[in-house]
């Protein structure tokens, strides 16, 4: 069978350094998985864009050194906010409508995920002070802290699988709290504030109660439907720098592209502010 496409933008309109380091790791870890990425420009025109989008099974958001634009979630920039990426924001947007309507699959990283919330209605924290934790630790630190996953989540299932495969993994079962503990990286200064519409927190930083994961909310479906809930996870932390070492961040990406590989378009039932 042909691999899935998964479409990965650019990550910034303004940084090339940062692409030519940021870019390839995505796409390895998307290749290792078994998928094929897919490099979407941030300065095509939007038809041109659209039509790309549309060879592709899922998408993968990845981290920026942008912000997203405070203005989108109701709130002024403050001085610790980076400036925007209109650009990059105006691709992912195309990005999330396009998998919002066809169901397709979404894994969202670090600027990813807080572009995710906000397209969804939610809110940012425009910058965290770094006591406890220093959440800005950067790639030169390969573990900043642990996140607590969600006992009934998708991401702690993928985690403890992972555990169970391969024992050199960093996710652990904690047995008296039936909790899985992640030893994770951190390169980000913001957060999700407030949840955006149909997404639940599924991790948070076990220090501080940061939110480092989220995915979709399960709603009631009829008795007759055979609709399944599309695949979304949305992370903080960057599992393809860490793909070589943590059985949990490969099981992350594997997971991701075989649903990528099952993926077929049903209609949307999941609301977004963008198609309400």
């Amino acid at each position: 069978m042909p691999q899935p496409r998964i479409a990965i933008p650019v990550p910034t309109s303004t940084d090339l350094d940062y692409n030519r380091r940021a870019w390839p790791a995505y796409a390895a870890a998307v290749t290792q998985s078994g998928g094929t990425p897919v490099e979407i420009p941030l300065t095509d025109p939007p038809a041109i864009t659209a039509k790309l989008i549309a060879t592709c099974q899922a998408i993968l958001l990845p981290g920026s050194g942008a912000d997203v634009n405070p203005q989108k979630y109701g709130q002024q920039p403050v001085e610790e906010c980076n400036p925007a990426d209109p650009a990059r924001e105006n691709v992912d947007e195309l990005l999330l409508q396009d998998a919002h309507n066809l169901h397709k699959p979404i894994l969202a990283i670090c600027f990813g995920i807080q572009m995710l919330n906000v397209w969804r209605g939610g809110t940012l924290l425009q910058h965290l002070m770094p006591m406890p934790v220093n959440h800005a630790a950067g790639s030169a630190v390969a573990i900043a802290h642990t996140a607590v996953l969600a006992p009934d989540s998708l991401l702690a299932t993928i985690a403890a699988e992972s555990q169970t495969a391969s024992p050199e993994t960093r996710a652990e079962r904690v047995q008296d709290s039936t909790k899985c503990r992640l030893a994770i990286n951190s390169s980000h200064h913001q957060a999700i504030g407030i949840p955006g519409d149909g997404l639940r927190v599924t991790a948070r930083s076990t220090e501080d109660g940061v939110i480092e994961a989220v995915e979709l909310t399960p709603k009631p479906q009829p008795a007759t439907s055979n609709l399944q809930l599309p695949f979304l996870i949305g992370v903080q932390w960057h599992p393809e720098r860490s793909y070589a070492t943590d059985p949990a961040s490969r099981a992350l990406f594997s997971r991701f592209v075989a649903a990528a590989a099952a993926w077929s378009p049903q209609s949307p039932t999941i609301p977004s502010r963008l198609s309400s």
